[in-house]
């Protein structure tokens, strides 16, 4: 018995088949093999053509079912996880009638304040948890406004899982969570935004109809079956933006938990049990895949725009690329906790909504040419991500989240020992990274929403832990002082503005 997952990226389309017996992956294959375009008419727009990650999810199934000795008869569920927040607009034949506008589109944010000033902060954070912002209903109204010939023929608003759906099954719905994180869903009154749909005048039949985030939402079409070479009748079982789903990947279920990535951006996300909000909106909050009105689980997600990147432009410029990142890591061991008191502040990527939208730069603090040398930036660039982490998870304790063990896959900034024991050491959470991915997460949620397994615990009971890392006891003074250096720097840097 196999399930399948796949995972809408804005690189590549991913698809995993697991053996649902022991949890082993049997192929996997992404699609394009270069990363997929990004159309940027103006700047600050980002659009994909929603049609081609169903070309590039075509062809990763078939590279998929090539590489894997087994039989489309026995594939019994289908899972989807995809990139958050984009907007898709369908005409009543269910066909796209523009671009999409995806997550990290930048045009619709004058929308989302007008409209967080209409509505009023305390309304939008008591019922939608968040500034409307440059979500998806902010998105939608940008298209009202400029391009009234295509939303006068829209039948149906999608998130891009959505449309995956639909192409797959020809059955239009969406989700309590996907609806979340488009700002249409009221927390309060546990039923669609009235006041998002007011403001904007949207029409609340441009919402497909709801289905479960776990359980047979529709189930694979003749027309999808023969494009993909399966068999008719698959139920499409479990659907969750990315970040959501990497959370469920690593069994991050339960009130407390964290799951965190670390590539170009990073992420911090946690579940909480009540309905909550941060007050002065840097953290997001949406619904978590297994909420209910009955029992919360709220997904409260951290977005750092300057993680990674920062690691991979320090390797391209100062290490003219002669240097691989496990190097890198190799000359960050040979400097003591603190980096002899140099600071990254690391957020060069833009705009960060930790810092209220502030856009500070990246600076060095401290740098003194006769002690510091190319290892000292190294270790330094890390505990600079790892700190404004901690600004995160600071946070999430105001909120009511007790972190005490953070959940994450073993790549990007996590194969880093250096990364991960000043996580570990500063935050007091022992972090466990896990061989797992976002396709593969999707195909075990399948399983779940398919009754193949009967919960979360099952599926994941052969998620395989690599290792763990426990805070530093002994030294743990010499990373606060750090920490307190670096906090008194990033002070002094958003007083300038």
């Amino acid at each position: 018995m196999f399930l399948l997952g796949y995972d809408i990226g804005t690189s590549s389309v991913k698809a995993s088949l697991i053996d649902a017996q022991d949890g082993s992956c049997v192929a996997s294959a992404y699609m394009p093999e270069n990363e997929a375009p990004i159309i940027s008419l103006e700047k600050g727009w980002a659009e994909q053509n929603p049609d081609s990650w169903w070309t590039y999810l075509k062809q990763a199934t078939n590279k998929v079912l090539n590489d894997a000795d087994v039989s489309k008869l026995d594939i019994k569920a289908i899972g989807i996880s995809y990139q958050m927040h984009g907007l898709v607009c369908v005409d009543k034949s269910l066909n796209p009638l523009r671009n999409a506008i995806i997550w990290c589109d930048g045009r619709a944010v004058a929308y989302g304040n007008r409209a967080f000033d209409h509505i009023g902060h305390d309304i939008c954070l008591s019922h939608i948890l968040n500034s409307p912002a440059n979500f998806t209903a902010s998105k939608l109204a940008w298209v009202k406004s400029n391009e009234k010939d295509v939303y006068e023929k829209v039948k149906y608003i999608m998130l891009p899982g959505d449309y995956i759906a639909l192409k797959l099954s020809g059955v239009p719905n969406t989700t309590i969570s996907g609806l979340s994180e488009g700002m249409f869903w009221d927390f309060k009154k546990n039923e669609i935004s009235k006041d998002i749909l007011n403001c904007f005048e949207f029409d609340e039949d441009l919402i497909p109809p709801i289905v479960p985030t776990f359980g047979e939402q529709s189930t694979l079409s003749k027309n999808a079956a023969n494009e993909l070479g399966l068999n008719e009748g698959i139920p499409i079982s479990y659907r969750a933006g990315d970040q959501p789903n990497n959370a469920l990947s690593l069994n991050v279920m339960r009130p407390g938990e964290i799951a965190a990535t670390a590539g170009t951006s990073g992420v911090v996300y946690g579940v909480l049990d009540k309905i909550n909000f941060d007050p002065s909106n840097r953290l997001n909050v949406f619904a978590h895949v297994n909420h209910s009105a009955e029992l919360p689980r709220l997904g409260v997600l951290l977005c750092i725009n300057g993680t990674g990147i920062l690691y991979a432009w320090i390797k391209k410029n100062f290490g003219q690329g002669k240097y691989s990142y496990d190097e890198l890591d190799h000359f960050a061991e040979t400097v003591q906790i603190g980096s002899k008191s140099l600071s990254i502040i690391p957020f060069g990527n833009g705009a960060e909504r930790l810092l209220n939208n502030k856009e500070i730069g990246c600076s060095l603090e401290g740098l003194n040419f006769n002690v510091h040398t190319f290892s000292h930036l190294i270790r330094a660039a890390q505990e600079g991500m790892v700190f404004a982490f901690n600004e995160g998870v600071g946070i999430m304790n105001e909120m009511g989240l007790s972190v005490d063990t953070i959940h994450a896959g073993n790549a990007n900034m996590f194969l880093s020992k250096i990364f991960r024991e000043t996580l570990a050491s500063i935050t007091g959470a022992t972090i466990k990274l896990y061989d797992t991915d976002g396709a593969a997460g999707a195909a075990k949620g399948a399983g779940i929403g398919a009754s193949i397994y009967k919960d979360a615990d099952e599926a994941f009971s052969t998620l395989k832990l690599i290792s763990e890392t426990h805070p530093d006891v002994v030294n743990r003074n010499q990373y606060v002082e750090a920490y307190e250096l670096w906090k008194s720097r990033l002070n002094k840097h958003m007083t300038s503005f």
